[in-house]
């Protein structure tokens, strides 16, 4: 007989490859926020290493601009490592309790600032400064939610980048506070060889989903993906918070 908790776990990652496939990102945000109505944030984080690092790979490197945006990213992602690593211990300390609603509003505020079309723009003069501070503030998120997207990917929406620097620069973002976070979670004692295999298992889902994900993609409106997307984010972050509250 099939374990439902496995088979939820299966179909989280599914949605969450299928997601990145279409969008070229998502994993990360989708599976936290419906792990995490499963099991604890720590727990939902674990799974997450082996998929994230796998699927953001690819990503990383492929489009030519690698090492050009290593260079000029690099302000942002050197403090990302530390302070990730630094905020993982939120999610196992006096203060875990409160990775479940910080999740909640961390998926609200980056849903409600999509879908209100927010325009941020850096200017290149000062790009570096902001750079570190967003890095920093994205290790923290990072560390005590497990997602990646606040504030990194409105930053690199900002600085003027291609469309294909934009694609690639959100993948080394990614791997890098995927590293993060794993260092954060061994040093907890929550990523252990036991939770390295059951993230393993888990890729097999999420890569199906990404393959499905980017062969439908040129079939579905990805506009309308998006919007049903955030949607989704904006009532899952909703009852992550209510849950908390009630």
């Amino acid at each position: 007989m099939i374990d439902p908790l496995l088979a939820f776990i299966a179909f989280v990652f599914l949605i969450g490859g299928f997601s990145k496939g279409v969008l070229g990102m998502g994993l990360p945000t989708v599976t936290m926020g419906l792990l995490a109505v499963a099991m604890t944030p720590i727990q939902a984080a674990a799974f997450l290493i082996v998929p994230s690092f796998a699927t953001n790979l690819w990503q990383m490197l492929s489009g030519g601009h690698f090492r050009a945006l290593c260079a000029r990213l690099w302000p942002f992602l050197v403090p990302l490592i530390p302070a990730t690593w630094l905020a993982s211990g939120a999610m196992t300390g006096d203060y875990a309790g409160y990775a479940g609603p910080a999740l909640g509003i961390t998926l609200l505020i980056y849903a409600g600032l999509t879908l209100g079309g927010m325009k941020w723009r850096v200017a290149p003069a000062r790009e570096k400064i902001t750079g570190v501070l967003v890095g920093i503030a994205t290790g923290l998120v990072t560390g005590v939610t497990g997602v990646f997207v606040m504030p990194a990917v409105p930053f690199l929406q900002a600085i003027g980048l291609e469309k294909d620097e934009l694609v690639q620069a959100l993948g080394i973002a990614f791997m890098v506070s995927t590293a993060a976070l794993a260092m954060g979670l061994g040093r907890a004692g929550m990523f252990g060889l036991d939770e390295a295999a059951n993230s393993l298992v888990a890729l097999l889902p999420a890569l199906a989903g990404m393959w499905l994900g980017q062969s439908v993609r040129a079939k579905l409106s990805v506009v309308m993906f998006r919007r049903v997307f955030f949607l989704g984010l904006t009532a899952l972050g909703a009852y992550l918070v209510l849950r908390a509250v009630l």
